[in-house]
């Protein structure tokens, strides 16, 4: 369920988003925010073209 909202709201900014910056726009508690990003690192679906910041997977 979060992961879905995560990645929606990642796709929707358009730009390389920090956890901080997920958190603010989805109201995800930031815990949960640095799981899910574990998840979807360690998956391949987000990537990190500038550092601390990340974005979907192409």
């Amino acid at each position: 369920m979060e992961k879905d909202v995560i990645l929606k709201a990642m796709r929707e900014a358009d730009k390389p988003l920090s956890a901080g910056e997920v958190t603010k726009l989805t109201g995800i508690d930031r815990k949960i925010v640095d799981k899910v990003f574990a998840e979807l690192k360690k998956s391949g679906e987000i990537t990190s073209p500038v550092r601390c910041k990340w974005t979907p997977a192409e």
